[in-house]
């Protein structure tokens, strides 16, 4: 490998690293390597949407991530899954297509991030879809990514959308639309039944390509510099070290955890934190690391005896069966379900002008991310607060690449961030309290009927909440002149010179909803960067 010079080096096969491998190979004078930690996507409950239910419990498709105790939730240590495989976190997600909204975008541009607003965005979301319902002046066909409507819907998810006349809120057909207010069905990204991550969308039509290298079970130990420029990337597999060469640029897509760590890795970063382990500093950039926000939700729980929603007991068997021949044979039934069927967006009092609480509605009951199991039948509702005042950082445990980072998102540190999440378990309880679900004679199982006051729900977070996974901005994206700033509008690392971050961790801010769909449009954007300046 050493002997071997790419034009382009990808760190990272997830959402963004196979979104650009892709993209940039379609010039076929253009040569890329690409390093993933992680195996090939061969896993069956990868494709399969109903397997999403048991990712959580398969060690070898994840990092394995914990964050450090959090203060505001009795010092808990909170579990982070990140896909540790080609396709990365879109290969363990729950499919969810959302986009966020216009403002989302319009504030990144307003704080420094000049050319990402919503005018320029749009068309490179457009790109990466294929559409199941069509194109429009919002959606695209013909793209890698497949954009599908469930094939189906478990009854008790319809119930969730008619409980929506407890709240005075609309049932929203497209919640990517000009408003989304309301409760309704989520589309996925699914193609033909089956997960449309990036390995299947934008992989599957790259691999077979010859200026296309992939490189699994590769763990990135740093960037090679040479006079503040990148001219290649350490690697090892099975504990030999070995380096690729780049004649253009080091991509680092490894994510909001993995890039920061990569970069300090390298030298990159704030420099006291860099000679406290022992590490070389390259470039002082103290933004590094910092910034770190993600989305925090509750689960509001129910438990039912009433044999309905996806359940596990003896007389729940005969429709699994079913559902397995349903599948085999049509690529339909139960199976094809993501689970998180039925969601959607709400305003608190605190709300500042656009939807600030998200819903995820599960016909199920969800015990520790899935990885313990619970017998018998249930449903939950999972509420997240979109936009988040606390922010925390990633820091090097040690300068050894093996070791995990520090992860510390420092949870409700902001005082708003806990009023808005006990307004949000209120408008929930306000939801599964409606009369659409006196059918199914349930239990409140969590925050319980004794947590009335703001301070109990305020307790029954801090001892339950937990992240829905959707973690950004270690690596900001703003202006030149922005201290805080790790990349420019354009991407590029600041004060190296070939070398770029594309992925998450360049979000300045969370975006107000699933942010899987807004990485990928950021390296199809990133992919056009790239060849402008070249």
């Amino acid at each position: 490998m050493s002997q071997e010079k790419f034009d382009y080096v990808i760190v990272g096969g997830g959402s963004a690293g196979l979104t650009l491998a892709s993209r940039l190979t379609e010039d076929a004078s253009i040569s890329v390597c690409l390093l993933e930690a992680g195996g090939p996507d061969k896993n069956l409950l990868i494709h399969i949407p109903f397997g999403l239910s048991l990712l959580s419990r398969l060690a070898n498709l994840g990092w394995g991530y914990d964050t450090e105790p959090q203060a505001e939730l009795d010092n808990r240590q909170l579990y982070i899954p990140r896909g540790k495989t080609l396709g990365g976190s879109s290969s363990i997600n729950a499919m969810c297509y959302i986009r966020g909204v216009k403002q989302d975008y319009d504030s990144w541009a307003a704080g420094g991030a000049m050319g990402w607003d919503w005018d320029s965005v749009l068309p490179y979301f457009k790109k990466s879809e294929d559409q199941e319902r069509g194109e429009s002046e919002l959606h695209g066909v013909g793209g890698p990514l497949s954009v599908n409507d469930l094939r189906y819907v478990n009854p008790m998810s319809r119930v969730f959308i008619k409980a929506r006349e407890a709240l005075g809120l609309a049932e929203v057909d497209d919640f990517n639309g000009k408003e989304r207010r309301g409760l309704g069905v989520y589309q996925v990204t699914q193609r033909d039944g089956q997960r449309c991550s990036t390995a299947k969308g934008y992989l599957s039509l790259a691999k077979e390509r010859s200026n296309l290298k992939v490189i699994t079970s590769a763990l990135v130990e740093k960037v090679i510099l040479e006079d503040k420029k990148a001219v290649g990337v350490k690697f090892s597999v099975n504990g030999q070290s070995q380096e690729v060469h780049c004649q253009r640029e080091v991509l680092v897509c490894g994510g909001a955890i993995n890039s920061p760590q990569v970069l300090m890795l390298s030298g990159i970063g704030p420099k006291e934190h860099l000679k406290e382990k022992g590490i070389d500093v390259e470039v002082d950039l103290p933004g590094v690391g910092q910034n770190l926000q993600d989305h925090l939700d509750a689960i509001i729980q129910h438990r039912t005896n009433v044999a309905a929603g996806y359940g596990l007991a003896f007389r729940a068997i005969p429709g699994y069966i079913k559902a397995g021949f349903q599948y085999l044979f049509g690529r339909k039934g139960m199976l094809s379900s993501n689970i998180a069927e039925a969601g959607g967006f709400d305003k608190t009092k605190y709300a500042n002008g656009t939807e600030d609480i998200q819903y995820h509605f599960l016909p199920a009951i969800l015990h520790d991310h899935g990885r313990k199991t619970v017998a018998g039948f249930g449903y939950g509702l999972h509420i997240c607060h979109l936009y988040p005042k606390s922010r925390g950082e990633i820091r090097l445990r040690s300068s050894n690449p093996a070791d995990i980072a520090v992860i510390d998102p420092q949870f409700l540190t902001h005082e708003e961030d806990r009023k808005v999440m006990v307004e949000a378990v209120k408008l929930g309880r306000k939801i599964l309290n409606s009369k659409e679900f006196d059918q199914y004679n349930s239990t409140e199982m969590l925050p319980g009927k004794d947590a009335e006051s703001d301070d109990d729900i305020l307790a029954f977070i801090r001892k339950r909440a937990e992240t829905i996974y959707h973690p950004i901005g270690t690596c900001k994206m703003g202006a030149e002149d922005d201290p805080t700033a790790v990349v420019n509008p354009q991407l590029q690392v600041k004060g190296v010179e070939g070398l770029r971050v594309i992925d998450a961790s360049v979000m300045p801010t969370l975006i107000g909803g699933n942010t899987n769909a807004p990485t990928i449009m950021i390296a199809e954007r990133a992919a056009d960067l790239i060849k402008e300046s070249h």
